[in-house]
C-alpha cells in the first residue's frame, strides 16, 4: 500500500526531498506546505501537487496522511515534529534534529512513548565509503577505534548567500552534525565531554553574528577522542563544497577519507571543480546517491515496520555534543554531554 506523504518546507532541502519521493512508486505524495507563497505555487505546479499550505498545523489538520518529511531551517525544526508525532504520523527530519538539547529529549521521550517512527537525515551513512568504514570498524580490521579527526568547511558564499538564516546557526550545526553523527557511529561509544573554541570576525562584520569557524575536542565514554573541525568562510573561488575530510585511528591500523574530489575532476576556461555525484545526482529520470537512499529507507522502514537506521536517539546524541561544543566555545572549558535518555533495544 502506498504511503500518504507530505513535506513541510521547500528550501534546498525540501525540494531534494520531493525530488526523491514523486518518484518512488511506495508513495502517494499529498500535501505541500512553506512559508512562501511563490515557492508553493511553483512546487504545486511541477510537483502536481494540488493541495498546499502555508500553515503546517492547517495542513495536518485537513490532510490524511502518513509520513511527514521535514526540511525546516536548523533551528526550527521541534514545533512541527511534536505537531506530527501529536498526530500519529512518521517522521523524517532534516539535521540537526534540534538546536536544542531540551527539544532533542522531548522528541525522544514522544517518539518512545508514541511507538512511531522518526529518521533524522544524516544521510552520510548511505554514503558507500561511510558504510563500508563503519562495516570494516565492525569486522576489527583496525582494531578498536582510538581517534578521529573531521573537516567540513564552506565557500562564504553559504552563510552569506544560500542560507536566508546562518545568523541563527552556526557551521557546527550546520556541517560538523555529520561528522558528530558519523564518528559516534563508526566508534559505538558515547560522547561525554567537550573542549570547543570558534572564532567570530568575519562574518559578524558582515552583518551575521555568528561563528566563522569553530573547533572543538570530544572525548568518548571508551577512552577515543575526536577533534571536529567547521568553517563556512572559505574564499568562493575554492572548487569543493564542502571541503570535506575524516579519519579515524585505531590500534591496528586506520581509514583516510577525503570526500572533496568526488568521483569526477573537471577543469574548464572559467574554473576547477570536483562536481558532487555521490550524495544526489540524477541518472536519467531518477534520482540515485546517498541523499535519495536516505529518503526511500524511511519510507521503507514505515512499509516493513522496522527501526530507521538513523533513530530519534541518534539525532539526540549528536544535538548533545552540539550542544555542549557551543557551551564551551561561548563560555569556555570542558562541558559534559549530558547523559542521554533511555532508548528501547
Amino acid at each position: 500500500m502506498k504511503q500518504r506523504v507530505g513535506v513541510i518546507g521547500l528550501g534546498i532541502m525540501g525540494t531534494s526531498v520531493t525530488q526523491v519521493l514523486e518518484r518512488n512508486p511506495l508513495v502517494d505524495l499529498k500535501a505541500f506546505c512553506t512559508l512562501k507563497e511563490d515557492r508553493l505555487a511553483d512546487a504545486q505546479k511541477k510537483f502536481s501537487v494540488s493541495n498546499g499550505y502555508l500553515d503546517f498545523n492547517e495542513m495536518l489538520e485537513k490532510e490524511d496522511l502518513d509520513i511527514v518529511y521535514i526540511a525546516t531551517p536548523d533551528w526550527w525544526h521541534r514545533d512541527p515534529v511534536i505537531a506530527c508525532l501529536d498526530k500519529g504520523l512518521h517522521v523524517h527530519v532534516e539535521k540537526p534534529m534540534t538546536t536544542d538539547i531540551g527539544e532533542a529529549t522531548e522528541i525522544v521521550e514522544k517518539v518512545k512513548r508514541s511507538g512511531l517512527k522518526l529518521q533524522v537525515s544524516y544521510n552520510h551513512r548511505w554514503l558507500s565509503a561511510y558504510n563500508a568504514t563503519w562495516n570494516m570498524i565492525r569486522e576489527g580490521q583496525i582494531g578498536k577505534p582510538l581517534m578521529g579527526y573531521a573537516r567540513k568547511n564552506n565557500p562564504i558564499f553559504v552563510p552569506t548567500e544560500m542560507l536566508s538564516w546562518s545568523g541563527k546557526s552556526s557551521p557546527a550545526w550546520f556541517l560538523s552534525a555529520h561528522d558528530i553523527d558519523l564518528m559516534c557511529w563508526w566508534f559505538d561509544q558515547s560522547p561525554i565531554e567537550v573542549h570547543g573554541y570558534g572564532v567570530k570576525k568575519v562574518l559578524v562584520e558582515r552583518g551575521i553574528d555568528t561563528y566563522d569557524m569553530i573547533q572543538g575536542l570530544v572525548k568518548f565514554d571508551g577512552g577515543a577522542i575526536a577533534t571536529f573541525e567547521s568553517s563556512w568562510i572559505y574564499p568562493n573561488t575554492h572548487p569543493s563544497m564542502p571541503d570535506s575530510f575524516m579519519e579515524v585511528i585505531g590500534e591496528k591500523g586506520h581509514f583516510h577519507l577525503d570526500r572533496k574530489t568526488e568521483a569526477i575532476e573537471m577543469s574548464t576556461e572559467e574554473k576547477f571543480a570536483w562536481p558532487r555525484s555521490l550524495l544526489n545526482y540524477k541518472v536519467f529520470d531518477k534520482w540515485v546517491g546517498a541523499f535519495p537512499s536516505c529518503v526511500n529507507s524511511f519510507v521503507d522502514s514505515v512499509i516493513e515496520d522496522r527501526e530507521p537506521f538513523v533513530t530519534a536517539l541518534d539525532g539526540w546524541r549528536a544535538t548533545a555534543v552540539l550542544d555542549a561544543l557551543h557551551q564551551s566555545v561561548d563560555n569556555g572549558g570542558i562541558v559534559k554531554v549530558q547523559q542521554a535518555p533511555s532508548w528501547p533495544r
